[in-house]
């Protein structure tokens, strides 16, 4: 392997089915892409299926779309059925997709837009496909987190839904950090299995469509420094690809650029903040997340 991560260290993925939601845009696409190019079979998971079949026709390899919004639970419970009846088998779950700094909004079922989407959807749709991956050695649930959780992040269990008062970028927080949470959580109970993880990645400030919402006060200075502090989706991509193919990755980790500030560069293994690692949270966020979406990760007995 080079000094740097790259995306020729990917190793072949020939056999594998990897399913990455929001993959028709951004860091998605890149890591669809990638993952099919190294001969995986990849599904598209997204919200616009028209958009996601323009964007499997640019990608190289075996590549499916899948109709997915994770601002609905019968949409995702309606993909999962339909994943499930597909594909027998599960290598890789990649927990990508999702939006940043939004107005106030509520999904189908009245969650908060961000906490919603970024961190219930995938909950539910992780617990849903997880007896797919389970049986599978090498399998991983991969979340994609961002820097973002540690600004102004908390998990506000008094009003999670944000009903009290709204903050765009104390919304954004605590959806990353759930990401994290429940990462680490997934991992200690995945652990007796021994067959499949889960890891977590964010991609540093990549130039993506994600940022669409930033309030516009912010909006310019951004737009001019984009080229200066921000790296293309490809490079952005490589935290997750890592997370998802490195073998040696283990179980709980997190990767992110490698540069100072965790802003850009190639893949590393980084640290989450202390909050994070609370396993008091972890689990309180944990149950909270089963009684909103009414997922209960039933292939995972008992430990």
């Amino acid at each position: 392997m080079s000094g740097n991560w790259t995306e020729q260290d990917i190793p072949d993925q020939s056999g594998r089915v990897a399913i990455v939601t929001g993959a028709n845009t951004g860091l998605g696409f890149e890591t669809a892409r990638m993952l099919a190019e190294h001969g995986a079979t990849v599904v598209l998971a997204v919200r616009n299926v028209e958009k996601g079949r323009q964007a499997a026709g640019r990608i190289s390899g075996d590549v499916a779309v899948q109709a997915l919004d994770l601002t609905s639970l019968d949409s995702i419970r309606s993909a999962a059925a339909d994943l499930r009846a597909t594909y027998p088998r599960i290598d890789l779950l990649i927990n990508n997709a999702g939006v940043m700094y939004t107005p106030p909004q509520r999904t189908a079922d009245g969650f908060e837009l961000q906490f919603g989407t970024n961190h219930l959807g995938h909950f539910a749709l992780t617990g849903l496909l997880l007896d797919r991956l389970l049986p599978v050695p090498g399998s991983r649930v991969v979340t994609v987190s961002s820097t973002g959780h540690r600004i102004r992040a908390a998990i506000h269990f008094d009003d999670l839904q944000w009903e009290r008062s709204y903050s765009r970028v104390g919304a954004y927080g605590q959806s990353k950090l759930a990401n994290l949470l429940f990462t680490y959580e997934l991992q200690r109970r995945l652990a007796p299995y021994g067959t499949t993880i889960a890891v977590a990645a964010h991609p540093g400030v990549s130039n993506t469509e994600l940022a669409r919402n930033t309030p516009a006060l912010l909006r310019l200075p951004i737009t001019w420094l984009a080229p200066l502090l921000t790296q293309d989706s490809d490079m952005g991509a490589l935290p997750t690809l890592r997370a998802a193919t490195d073998p040696a990755v283990t179980g709980g980790q997190y990767y992110g650029p490698g540069n100072r500030g965790e802003i850009s560069g190639y893949p590393k293994l980084v640290t989450s903040s202390p909050a994070s690692h609370d396993q008091a949270v972890q689990q309180r966020l944990w149950t909270v997340s089963e009684e909103l979406t009414g997922v209960t990760f039933s292939a995972l007995a008992a430990q």
